[in-house]
C-alpha cells in the first residue's frame, strides 16, 4: 500500500514518499533558542518560529514494487530520489 511518511529514514525503509521538516534546521533552531535562554531571555518571550524548509523524498523501489510510475515533475521537486 502506498504510504507517505514524515521523514527520510522512513522513505529509505520503504515508504513511497517522505515529507517532513528538515531535521538539521529544527536542531539549529532549538540550539538558538537554548542559547537565547542562556543569555538571559525569558523562555516565554522567545517567539515561536515556523520552519522554512521541508524535505521531500521519493522511493522509486517502492514505486516499482507497487507498479506506479512517478511523474518527472514530482522527481524534479524531490530533495532526494531513493533508487
Amino acid at each position: 500500500m502506498p504510504t507517505v511518511c514524515g521523514n527520510r529514514r522512513s522513505a529509505e525503509e520503504g515508504c513511497l514518499i517522505g515529507y517532513g521538516p528538515d531535521l538539521a534546521e529544527l536542531r539549529r533552531q532549538a540550539a538558538d533558542d537554548v542559547a537565547r535562554i542562556f543569555r538571559g531571555a525569558a523562555p516565554g518571550e522567545i517567539p515561536i518560529e515556523g520552519l522554512t524548509h521541508f524535505e521531500f523524498f521519493v522511493n522509486l523501489k517502492t514505486a516499482a514494487a507497487l507498479g506506479l510510475t512517478v511523474p518527472p515533475s514530482i522527481l524534479a521537486r524531490a530533495d532526494e530520489v531513493i533508487e
